[in-house]
Order: structure tokens, then sequence, then C-alpha cells
């Protein structure tokens, strides 16, 4: 016997969800929600790295003792170099034939304060401040990086919807872009929202992610296309009913892809970033996971009900659409017609006129002297009605 659970119809793509036909609920709440990311951004902008915010970092050794205290002395240190001086975030990078250290990344300091501040840390720390390597990173350094990701973005956008249009056709490659753009929008907001600071290796991490993106819309648009392939010669189903078909088709398939592609990146993100300490691993593994978890969303939710929204503008689309509409009414018409009136026919039927009464009195009442005939079953023998006996004697035997 067939499994009917939930996951096992799901492999199945038997389901039957309706997501498609929700449309309008997934695009509200798609747009509130980019709504949100927007104002945060405008609003409360982005915890930038030192990479786009400029600043400052110091190297010390690990042999000072632990990062907490170090990142502790640091901000000591830092105390004299004016209020808003900070420590920023602190990590321990190296491990190879440079030895391990701790990066401490500061506020912008001009150079005079950037010495002060390692001389003082040396004496804090009990180490020769020669030990303290200093640097200075300027934030046009984060601009160039942030100038040639938004081209790359743009070529990369240019190259997809080009793919998109002669592989599919033009209103799946608007879909696909929305869907894309979408994405990018709810990551930044959860950025945004949340804190996390931004580096150029969350950069490479937004890159990255539009392809993983793209990948799901492409899954699912061509199940459609496959679904929808010759399909105003049918009058069964609609194009918005074999796109919603298509998503449940491949809605398990998403849904592994997804589940693969976020275990290894929930590895880097909690293994390597929470345990071993990395930062740049972090920065990296946490876009990755928040924009690969965004990407299943916006490409079921959004992506394809975007599609039948623009396919059903199509006159020929329309006219099909029309079409099984009306056949669907007319079969529902026939149904209803056909149990109304089978329910007179249940009903007893009315009384036989005198003429027909008295016909079939005439016809039911026996002759003088014949056998009554329940003395023989109504189906006679040799075909004879009644019986055929009573001209025979009682006793006769049948030869």
């Amino acid at each position: 016997m067939a499994e009917t659970g939930l996951a096992a119809r799901l492999y199945r793509g038997e389901a039957g969800l309706n997501i498609v036909g929700r449309r309008k609920a997934w695009f509200t709440v798609a747009a509130v929600l980019v709504l949100i990311a927007l104002s945060s951004v405008i609003f409360r902008g982005f915890s930038l790295g030192i990479e786009f915010a400029g600043g400052n970092s110091f190297q010390v050794p690990t042999s000072v003792g632990t990062m907490q205290d170090a990142e502790a002395r640091a901000d000591e240190a830092l105390a004299g170099a004016g209020d808003d001086a900070h420590v920023v975030t602190a990590q321990q990078v190296g491990g190879g034939g440079g030895g391990e250290f701790y990066e401490l990344r500061t506020t912008q300091l001009d150079a005079e304060q950037a010495e002060a501040v390692r001389v003082e840390m040396g004496r804090l720390l009990g180490i020769d401040p020669a030990e303290i390597a200093s640097n200075r990173v300027s934030e046009a350094w984060g601009s160039q990086v942030t100038n040639r990701a938004l081209i790359g973005l743009l070529v990369f956008l240019a190259l997809v919807t080009v793919y998109l249009v002669l592989r599919f056709e033009w209103q799946m490659a608007v879909a696909a872009i929305f869907s894309l753009v979408s994405n990018l929008f709810l990551t930044a907001g959860i950025y945004s929202i949340v804190g996390f600071e931004v580096t150029p290796s969350t950069i490479i991490g937004f890159l990255t992610i539009l392809g993983f993106a793209l990948y799901d819309v492409v899954v699912v648009f061509d199940k459609v296309q496959e679904n929808t392939r010759g399909i105003t010669a049918n009058n069964n189903q609609t194009y918005g009913d074999a796109a919603n078909l298509a998503v449940n088709q491949s809605l398990m398939r998403s849904i592994n892809t997804s589940v693969v592609a976020l275990l290894p990146v929930g590895g880097i993100l909690f293994i390597g970033a929470g345990l071993l300490g990395a930062g740049t691993l972090k920065d990296l593994g946490l876009v990755l996971f928040v924009g690969m978890a965004m990407a299943f969303v916006t490409s079921i939710m959004l992506a394809t009900p975007l599609l039948v929204v623009l396919k059903s503008r199509d006159p020929r689309i329309q006219a099909h659409n029309r079409r099984v509409l009306a056949r669907r009414a007319a079969v529902s018409r026939n149904e209803t017609s056909v149990k109304v009136g089978a329910t007179p026919a249940a009903e007893p039927t009315a009384e036989p006129d005198a003429a027909e009464a008295g016909a079939m009195a005439g016809a039911a009442a026996p002759k003088v002297g014949a056998r009554p005939s329940g003395k023989r079953s109504g189906g006679a023998r040799g075909g004879r009605p009644g019986g055929g006996g009573g001209s025979r004697p009682g006793g006769a035997k049948r030869r």
C-alpha cells in the first residue's frame, strides 16, 4: 500500500499545495518584507567592516593570553585616543609559518594616535611594542571593492537575462530576475536589521548566492515549460494549474538541493567560525547561509506565481484559460441538472387511469379452473408463459 504521508506525497509530486493560487498572499508578504528591508537599509544602514569604513588593525602575538584579554587591554589603550576609539572586531588568525596572532581592528586613527596606542598596548600586555604590528586601512579600498562588485552584479544579471530569454522566454526571464533581486534585498535587509558586519567576504558571498538562486529558479521553470508545452490544445488545465503542478513536482527536489547545500555552509559557519574563530569563514558562511535559505523561498513563492501573472496577460493564454473555465462551468451545470432530475425518479409513479387499470386487471385475473399462478415460478419452462401447464393433466409427465 502506498504511503500517504506529506513527505511521500511531496516526493511523488502529489501534495497538491496551492502555491500559485495563493500568489496574492505571497506577493503581499514579499512586499512587506522588502519594504522593511529597504527601510532598514536606508535609515539604519550597515555595520561596515574596516575595509569599508576605514580603520586600523593591530596584530598581537597569542602568547599574551586569551583573545578576550588582548581585546580588553586594547580598549584600555584606545581610551587615550578619544571617546569614539574602540575595538571593532577581534579574531585569531595565522597558524602557518608566520605563527598565530590576534588581529584587533579598531576605528580610524591618525598616525600619531596609532603609534601611541601600539606603545600603550605593549606596556599593558607586558611585551615589546615592536612585537605588535600596526596597519592602516583606507575606506577608499572598500569603495573600490564595492564598485567592482556592483559592476560584476550588473554583468551577471545581463548574462542571466539573455540566457533565460534564449533558453525559455522573456516572461520567465523577468520572473527570475525579480526573484534574484528580491533575494538580494531580503538578505541585505537581514544584515542591516541584525547588524552583521559587511566585509569583502560578504560581497563575494552575495555574488555566490545569485548562482544558487538562479539554479533553483531554472529547475522549477524547466518543469513548468515541460507541463505547459502545447497546453492550448488541452482544455483540462489552465496555465496556472499546470504551473502549480510543476511547483509541486519539483518542490521535493528543491528542498533536497537546499538542505544539501545548507549543511556544508552551516558547517563553515558554526564550526569554522564558532569553534575555530575564523572571522573570514564567518563572514562568508553567514551570507551564504542566509542567502541560500532566502533563495529557496523566493524561487518557490515568487518566481513561479509572477510567471503565471505575466503569462496570463498573453491573449493566447487568456483565451485558453477562458475555454477551460467555461468547460468546467458547463460540466458543473450538467452534473447539477443530473442530480436534480434524479430526485423525482425516486418518487412513486402516478396511479394508472381507468382504462389502464382495467386492462391490467383483465390480464391479471385467472381463468375459471386454472391453477393459481403461485404454484409455479414466474419463469415458465420451455418458454411458455405462466408455465403452460393448464391444459396438461396434473399428473402427466413431460416427455
